[in-house]
């Protein structure tokens, strides 16, 4: 199919996530939802039935134990409980709050008393960091199975609250805290209507065609609604990876169609892909295969299935699509893929628009851009460049936080803080972040992110960050270990990075550092403790 606009995706409508589960068990109920490794390297799956009669116990036990309009935490690494307990939570009236179990321990506590949990569910390896909290029942991942066999009891006996409860879709279900990338974490307030909106819309976009594999965090609103809810709503299987230790075999072992990641996965492929061809002896003959398949491909023939089975296998054999979100990502990576005959779809999205606000179609994508926006969503561009974005995915503020909230929402636009502008077929181009921008004394504005993804082509540059340093701009980097205290080879980068530049948007200087970057959980460098 050529690269070109074609008519929207077409599916069923839902309500709210309690529609969704509802829907699936009764038009394909004996069909698997979930597999996931539990135990010591133990095999388990759920039918689209046997989650929603599980979902239904949890959530009957909830009510029996007086958990109503309750702010209820979930903490831990991927799992079927975590993703069981958060759809009996949001589904009971009840408000979910996931938390990154990566945090220090303090700060999980202070987002718990931010987000005024009284209740958490956590895996057991987690539990330290919640014991001896006042005030809150913890209640542990490891006794799912007592709390089902409760709340099916329960259901038996003629308990039906919780089936008979009707979702408030304007209601709050669910506290998703920002990732604190510039500044202390939020918590973003969504309702079932804004998760309806996102599920319902960004489908429309692009479709599915094959089952898949959940590597980012639950916590993450990314690896949360796009990677399991999106899915979910499709009908094909997720693959539940508990730890990114073993994600090659469990890569083998689910044969995924679309991946769901952030550019940091992109970059972990790749290298990998060309560290195994290198061991082999066989990076000259695969170059030379990418340019001929290049080549054919122009002439709309079409080896890479065959050319490339190699590379392909190692993401299972099944692989078509990358869809990545949650950071920008170089060209070069997106093109090298395409050779592979991998296409990775861009996105763009924040937490606030639940995620997902842009993103490439199936057939129809244009390279450096986040794609086009979701279905029902308004995107403009404000006089300074900011994007503006307008629709039901557009949260309903930061919770107990009316100041920050009053900052970027203005009669339902949501202010990104992010820099672009659209092209003439509707196609989203983020330029970087509006406080990143570096203001000159002549007056002249210059985005970091541009420089730095200039700096990103070549391959002895790991990190970068460009900024203002004594009225001049000057770039931070940590390089691989091949070229560690090698100023000559960085300044030689940073001219070919000038080339053809106007005075004013040149880099001045380079700076080299022994360590890399702090970052947050999410993996993005946290620009402001360079």
């Amino acid at each position: 199919m050529k690269n070109q606009a074609y008519e929207l995706y077409e599916l069923p409508q839902i309500r709210d996530l309690k529609d969704m589960v509802y829907t699936k068990a009764r038009n394909v109920p004996e069909k698997t939802a979930f597999t996931f490794i539990y135990g010591r390297n133990k095999r388990g799956c759920r039918t689209y039935r046997q989650f929603c009669d599980e979902m239904n116990e949890l959530g009957t036990w909830f009510f029996m134990h007086g958990f109503r309009d309750r702010h209820i935490a979930v903490i831990g690494e991927n799992s079927y409980e975590w993703l069981l307990t958060f759809f009996a939570v949001a589904n009971s009236g009840n408000v979910a709050v996931p938390i990154d179990k990566e945090l220090p321990k303090q700060e999980i506590r202070r987002l718990l008393d931010k987000a005024d949990v009284t209740v958490v569910f956590c895996s057991k390896d987690y539990l330290d960091l919640v014991e001896d909290l006042n005030e809150i029942e913890v209640f542990s991942f490891a006794e799912m199975n007592s709390y089902l066999l409760e709340g099916q009891q329960g259901i038996q006996t003629g308990i039906k609250s919780y089936l008979e409860y009707t979702i408030d879709t304007d209601k709050t279900c669910c506290i998703i805290f920002t990732s604190g990338t510039s500044g202390a974490s939020k918590g973003v307030m969504l309702s079932q209507k804004n998760l309806a909106f996102e599920i319902n819309n960004t489908c429309r976009l692009f479709v599915l065609e094959g089952n898949t594999i959940a590597l980012l965090p639950f916590h993450h609103a990314f690896g949360l609604v796009v990677g399991v809810f999106m899915v979910f709503n499709y009908g094909y299987i997720i693959h539940i990876n508990r730890s990114l230790k073993n994600v090659s075999k469990a890569l083998k072992e689910s044969k995924p169609q679309t991946l769901f990641v952030v550019p940091l996965f992109v970059e972990m492929f790749h290298k990998q892909i060309w560290e195994t061809a290198r061991q082999g002896g066989k990076e000259k003959q695969l170059r030379f295969l990418m340019s001929l398949s290049d080549m054919l491909l122009k002439m709309g023939i079409d080896i890479r299935t065959k050319c490339f089975a190699a590379v392909r296998e190692a993401f299972g054999g099944n692989i078509k699509y990358i869809i990545s979100g949650g950071a920008g990502i170089s060209t070069f990576y997106i093109r090298e893929f395409r050779s592979f005959g991998i296409e990775i779809l861009n996105g763009y999205g924040t937490t606030e628009c639940s995620p997902c606000a842009a993103v490439n179609r199936n057939y129809h994508h244009k390279d450096g851009t986040v794609g086009l926006p979701v279905p029902g969503t308004k995107i403009k561009i404000a006089e300074d460049g900011e994007v503006l974005i307008w629709g039901g995915h557009v949260m309903q503020g930061y919770y107990k936080d009316s100041v920050s909230t009053g900052e970027v929402l203005n009669n339902g636009w949501y202010a990104t803080g992010d820099i672009g502008h659209l092209d003439k077929d509707g196609f989203l181009t983020l330029v970087g972040r509006k406080k990143n921008l570096i203001i000159l004394s002549n007056g002249e504005n210059i985005s970091p992110e541009e420089l730095e993804q200039d700096f990103l082509k070549n391959q002895a540059v790991r990190e970068v960050v460009v900024y203002e340093k004594d009225g001049v701009i000057a770039a931070e980097i940590y390089p691989d270990e091949a070229h560690m205290h090698d100023f000559a080879y960085f300044n030689e980068v940073m001219r070919t990075v000038n080339n053809g530049r106007p005075m004013y948007k040149q880099v001045s200087r380079v700076y080299l550092r022994d360590t890399e970057f702090e970052k947050n959980t999410s993996m993005k460098i946290i620009r402001y403790k360079k």
